[in-house]
């Protein structure tokens, strides 16, 4: 593409670095010489019971997240997950338990899309955490891959709002990232606006030190990079724990 595009994706990827609070995020595209397409997901936290964590890798290819030290986990509700699963060719991507709602949704015939209309953001007030998910489905001749948020209407939690990004094509070497928050705050501000633009690599460990090492040092938790081969279907993983 453009040397503006590379710009831009190299601007937003830099962007973490000033971005100490960006929460969970999901970046979904494909690899520069177009042979694999991509996914990223890491975690942040700032409590004792969000930093707790560690990402498992499962032999099935599932990737669950796990206390640490079990003897100081408080409340697992929102914080222990399957952030990857896959059934047939769909490769799922979320940031909590509707990984779990898209899975069970795929296996009876259903969509990602019908699957998410069953959930809201989290019930965590004040800060009503986005719900965001990711899809793959190599099958899918019509779209290559899908982005969803789930959030209020600008803090009000009377009303959801469902936003669904479907990328039809992949572009060679970008992705496009969405994370629960726009900025730290209290309340933490929603993630706002579309999916940014973010370069990806050939080599899976320079795309895991890219994100990893632009997460704020403190708050960073785990990281996982899952690459999913066009024509075969074959997977590589690739999960970082901070502790």
């Amino acid at each position: 593409m453009t040397t503006e595009w590379r710009a831009t994706a190299e601007k937003n990827l830099d962007g973490l670095n000033q971005n100490s609070y960006p929460g969970r995020g999901i970046v979904i595209g494909q690899t520069p010489d177009g042979t694999r397409l991509v996914q990223v997901y890491w975690i942040m936290g700032r409590s004792e019971n969000s930093r707790n964590r560690i990402f498992v890798q499962e032999e099935n290819g599932f990737v669950r997240t796990e206390a640490r030290d079990p003897a100081k986990l408080t409340d697992p509700s929102l914080i222990i997950y399957y952030p990857i699963r896959h059934t047939g060719d769909a490769h799922i991507v979320t940031n909590g338990d509707q990984t779990d709602t898209i899975y069970d949704e795929l296996q009876t015939g259903g969509t990602f899309e019908q699957a998410l209309t069953t959930r809201t953001f989290e019930p965590d007030a004040p800060n009503y955490t986005p719900r965001i998910s990711g899809i793959i489905e190599l099958g899918n001749q019509q779209c290559r891959y899908k982005l969803s948020i789930l959030k209020t209407n600008s803090g009000n939690p009377a009303q959801t709002l469902r936003q669904f990004f479907h990328y039809e094509q992949a572009v060679p070497g970008y992705g496009h990232c969405i994370h629960t928050y726009s900025a730290d705050g209290n309340p933490l501000p929603s993630f706002d606006g579309e999916p940014k633009l973010m370069p990806l690599y050939n080599d899976v460990e320079k795309t895991v030190h890219a994100y990893w090492s632009r997460l704020n040092a403190e708050n960073k938790i785990s990281l996982l990079v899952k690459t999913v081969h066009v024509e075969t279907g074959a997977t590589e993983m690739r999960v970082i724990n901070k502790n």
